[in-house]
């Protein structure tokens, strides 16, 4: 009769299964995390609440300082319209008022203190960053910004009793006996020589705004990696070749974030700009040593005596004014800025 031969007599081996899981080992699972306890929660709602709030409570104070500015600027605006814009004419007792000679001396001292103080902050800038000895960098770099620190105020004063008196006899005078028969350079020194109008305030302009130019700059250079630009050094370029080739590229934002600063503060420097401006309505010459006036120096000098109607809707008019050209300022920086991203590694 035939009998089955057991599997372990066969050749097989059969595994005990129960000896198995007794065996191996069992897979280890990690504990589920302990819940978020309710005070945390609350904690980053309050936060996040918080946060939401301070940017909603910045844009509603946009949008109200803007409303009040129109308001106020109203009777103005329903009278002269853009016609505002283009007249010279500002007759607080006749009640005619426009606004281009203050248009004017605002953009052509802010002008000139971009002209004068982006070039001498570079170098600063530069100097501190590769030239400057160890031991000067940081005694050097804290005195200019102490200069941010000095009221505008004393810019003024002494932009009225010593800068002017030495504009006027170092420089007015010898321009207007060398340049006066040119037919375009004389028209632009022409004017009686007191060292008072739009070139010495644009001068003091640019003395205030340098500090805060040639610190961005700076800050923004030292961010530059050292690998670029000991790899451009080892290469044999110059230290004017390692700056507009590695650094500028690199650092190009914060340059220009920091001259946009610049210009902002230049726009609306108020105290140092009435010392040194005249104060004289009037649009009769190009010339850069003529009197003028500025909407900051006119709302300084006019807004506390002006009386309630057209002239103080005027001086709101102006204030609107300001507001929009800063505004526009920081929109055409910031097109600027996108467009140097698009370019990046483009050939130019």
């Amino acid at each position: 009769m035939y009998q089955p031969i057991p599997a372990t007599t066969a050749g097989i081996d059969v595994p005990d299964l129960k000896a198995a899981e007794t065996v191996r080992p069992r897979k280890k699972v990690a504990p589920p995390e302990p819940p978020m306890p309710s005070n945390n929660r609350y904690g980053d709602r309050l936060f996040g609440a918080a946060s939401k709030g301070a940017a909603l409570l910045t844009l509603g104070l946009l949008f109200a300082i803007i409303a009040s500015l129109v308001v106020g600027a109203w009777p103005a605006l329903s009278k002269y319209g853009l016609g505002f814009l283009t007249s010279s004419v500002w007759d607080p007792v006749k009640e005619e008022f426009g606004g281009l000679v203050m248009i004017y001396g605002t953009l052509s001292t802010s002008l000139i203190a971009l002209v004068i103080a982006v070039p001498v902050s570079f170098g600063i800038a530069l100097f501190l960053t590769e030239l400057a000895p160890g031991w000067l960098r940081r005694p050097l770099g804290i005195a200019i910004e102490l200069l941010a620190a000095v009221p505008s105020v004393v810019y003024g004063m002494w932009g009225l009793l010593v800068f002017g008196p030495i504009l006027a006899q170092y420089v007015q005078a010898p321009l207007q006996k060398a340049l006066g028969g040119v037919p375009v350079l004389g028209a632009l020194v022409s004017g009686p020589p007191v060292g008072l109008g739009i070139l010495s305030a644009g001068i003091i302009l640019a003395i205030m705004i340098i500090p805060f130019i040639a610190s961005v700059m700076r800050d923004v250079f030292e961010v530059t990696p050292p690998l670029l630009k000991e790899s451009a050094y080892g290469l044999g370029s110059t230290t004017w070749e390692v700056m507009s080739k590695v650094v500028l590229p690199y650092t190009k934002a914060g340059v220009v974030g920091g001259v946009m600063l610049g210009l902002g503060r230049a726009l609306g420097e108020t105290m140092a700009v009435t010392f040194v401006i005249g104060n004289m309505n009037q649009l009769d010459s190009l010339s850069l040593f003529q009197a003028a006036n500025s909407i900051t120096s006119t709302l300084a000098n006019e807004f506390a005596e002006a009386g309630q109607g057209l002239h103080q809707a005027a001086l709101m008019y102006l204030g609107l004014v300001l507001f929009v050209i800063t505004f526009v300022v920081l929109a055409l920086s910031k097109l600027l800025l996108a467009r140097l991203r698009r370019d990046e590694g483009k050939k130019s």
